[in-house]
């Protein structure tokens, strides 16, 4: 009789258990279902950030390509005018350019003998 008892006993915890473990597994499958569905949103805002860093990324490119153009134009310009500047210097005061010419030669021999 004592035997019967502690059978039914263990059956109750195994039941309890069986019970306990099921409720377990029920939680780790949703959790696991939580988590891919995390990691699919984590995913997707990722793939948002890249390109919304991506667009402004290409936006700040061409930005800059378009100021380095623009510079570009400018010292070409600059260097027109000076060209144009020199050109007519050395029209205008011939004697004086070809002094410049020869003390600035002397200048940098006497600095090279040293």
């Amino acid at each position: 009789m004592s035997y019967s008892i502690f059978q039914s006993g263990r059956s109750r915890r195994n039941g309890t258990f069986h019970h306990l473990e099921s409720g377990i597994e029920e939680q780790i499958e949703a959790l696991r279902d939580e988590l891919a569905e995390l990691t699919r949103l984590v995913g997707k805002n990722s793939r948002h950030q890249s390109e919304k860093l991506r667009s402004q990324a290409s936006a700040g490119f061409e930005e800059l390509l378009g100021r380095s153009e623009d510079l570009l134009r400018e010292l070409q310009h600059g260097y027109e005018r000076g060209a144009t500047e020199m050109r007519e210097t050395v029209r205008n005061h011939p004697l004086a350019t070809i002094g410049a010419a020869a003390a600035l030669g002397l200048a940098i021999a006497f600095l090279a003998r040293r």
